[in-house]
């Protein structure tokens, strides 16, 4: 059996394996087994995006959960990295975001952070998935037992907002004309509030989630109508979420895309100008931009790479002791105020490097020039050793046509069945065409149809 963790969790399409009411269960039961307090009542938070299945899979957690004698808190509608500051302040033994972050609604995943408000291990996910697969494996569950109780956090919202306002200065957004996309997900209440309460003019939209239309044509995946909307209103920035929050592409005021890799640049910049960008480090992943390695470069700044998802980058900050670190799809990490990544507090800090600099983004995003790159995925039918599949070849003819002037990457993907095939070079048109006659090797030896 494959595992069931992917690079971000657990997920798949709902109501098919893995993501069932009855593995819900199973889940429930499993995390608060390795998680409970042996000598006191335990709790696990749960947090959820707007996906109609996540009212499915809440309940199954929840008695899976209570099972076990440990009590369920439930937060409702919030974001992943609200949950993840929530469980790492309220004393929860375990938070659980039910979410397929930027997937489209019929997807769900799960999500799990430790105490301390972080991702699991590799180490700690095996444990886990262990007693899912093996219910032998369970401990301290018996035909008597106290089962847990289900309580509602009614302030979560309220507590996640105090944190974010907390981390920039009062009235830093004061008169700044911003629009939002919300991407009808787990941002749609807390965000417009939250930048409106910090004095700036808001324009918000995608905010009516009906269970079926997250990430629907919006959201960080989506940047059309943001950047329609920052022309129209002439807004200073646009901020663009995905479904559970924890992603950022931005707008300039001139409606120009802001990639990850970008708001890292601009970040570690400002935060090396003030003294906070910690042992001179910036995380990133090997999806990054050769851009942004030649930007920091420039700057002074190390760079690291870890592999692709936020977990790793996380793993390799702490490992390295960097405070800063992200991938370009807009996961940012700022470790020295959170512990995973946050769309809204990225936001913020983007914003304040904005005033600290006392420049418009446009300007700021000089800092680093954007090498052009193509991604093609391809769907694929399984996902053997990518040096068995006869693809080298084709992989080897486009890096000695690229030399220094770009690279390649072919990797699968952690969480859907695809082949990502990446490839970065001096001109569009050439990246392109190299970038598809990698796929279309990759498409004849194991894609499908």
């Amino acid at each position: 059996m494959n595992r069931l963790f992917g690079t971000d969790g657990i997920r798949g399409m709902a109501n098919e394996y893995p993501i069932t009411s009855e593995i819900a269960v199973k889940i429930g039961r499993a995390v608060a087994s390795v998680f409970k307090k042996n000598k006191k009542k335990s709790r696990i938070l749960i947090g959820k995006d707007t996906r109609i299945s996540g009212y499915m899979l809440e309940y199954a957690l929840v008695s899976g959960i209570c099972s076990m004698g440990v009590d369920a808190y439930l937060a409702g509608i919030l974001p992943t990295p609200g949950i993840a500051y929530l469980t790492s302040k309220t004393g929860a033994a375990a938070g659980i975001v039910i979410s397929a972050s930027h997937n489209p609604y019929h997807d769900n995943g799960i999500k799990i952070f430790n105490n301390d408000g972080y991702k699991l291990s590799d180490k700690k996910e095996m444990e886990i998935e262990q007693v899912i697969l093996d219910e032998k494996c369970i401990t301290g569950c018996g035909s008597i037992i106290d089962t847990g109780i289900v309580y509602t956090v009614n302030d979560a919202e309220k507590k996640y907002a105090a944190f974010l306002k907390g981390s920039v200065p009062k009235g830093c957004l004061k008169g700044m004309n911003i629009v939002i996309d919300c991407s009808n997900g787990a941002t749609f209440s807390i965000a417009p509030e939250l930048f409106a309460d910090l004095g700036a003019n808001v324009e918000s939209f995608f905010i009516d989630p009906d269970g079926k239309n997250i990430n629907k044509n919006c959201g960080s995946q989506h940047t059309d109508t943001v950047i329609k909307k920052v022309k129209e209103k002439g807004a200073d920035i646009g901020l663009a979420f995905d479904g559970d929050g924890d992603r950022l592409i931005a707008v300039d005021e001139k409606g120009d895309v802001i990639t990850g890799d970008q708001i890292l640049a601009v970040c570690a910049k400002t935060m090396k100008d003030k003294g906070l960008l910690k042992n001179n480090l910036v995380v990133s992943t090997v999806m990054s931009n050769m851009g942004l390695g030649i930007a920091l470069k420039e700057m002074g700044i190390k760079n690291i790479i870890a592999d692709v998802g936020d977990r790793y980058v996380l793993e390799k900050m702490i490992e390295t002791g960097a405070v800063l670190g992200g991938e370009d799809s807009g996961h940012m990490i700022f470790l020295d105020r959170h512990t995973t990544g946050d769309g809204i507090f990225t936001g913020l800090r983007l914003i304040e490097a904005m005033k600290s600099e006392s420049k418009p983004l446009s300007d700021l995003r000089r800092i680093m020039t954007v090498f052009p790159q193509v991604l093609i995925n391809v769907k694929v039918k399984s996902k053997p050793d990518l040096n068995d599949v006869g693809i080298q070849d084709a992989v080897r003819s486009v890096e000695a046509d690229l030399g220094e002037k770009g690279r390649v990457l072919v990797r699968y993907s952690g969480t859907r069945p695809l082949c990502r095939i990446m490839v970065e070079g001096p001109t569009i048109d050439e990246t392109g065409r190299y970038c598809r006659q990698i796929a279309d090797s990759v498409q004849e030896k194991i894609g499908i149809g």
